[in-house]
């Protein structure tokens, strides 16, 4: 899978996604690295085929108005990289398989929920 990991998500997820095999840039790798605007990086992931990982709801507007872009939401509040880290290596294999039919899944403290 593809993604883009977003300014406010740690660097370190985008490196752990690649270790697993994932094709993973961060919004730090982007030319006006975390100053990226929001409608930059829909525009890129649109292009480059890649899911938007964010905290930021503003996305989930963005999808709910356009259908774009493929978006997974983290919705824990605030984490220690490391819970959201353990959150994610727990969940990566249900995110993968939503995404083979859905468009926007979120991830909380206590489910993955699969936006149909």
């Amino acid at each position: 899978m593809r993604f883009l990991i977003d300014a406010q998500l740690p660097f370190k997820f985008t490196q752990w996604l690649r270790q697993h095999g994932h094709d993973s840039r961060h919004t730090l790798d982007l030319p006006a690295g975390n100053r990226t605007t929001d409608a930059e990086i829909v525009a890129c992931a649109v292009a480059e085929g890649r899911i938007v990982v964010t905290k930021d709801s503003d996305f989930v507007q963005t999808f709910l108005v356009t259908d774009q872009p493929r978006l997974l939401l983290v919705s824990t509040g605030n984490i220690e990289n490391a819970e959201l880290e353990s959150l994610l290596r727990n969940n990566l294999a249900a995110i993968e398989r939503a995404f083979g039919s859905a468009r926007f899944v979120e991830l909380t403290r206590v489910a993955l929920i699969v936006h149909q």
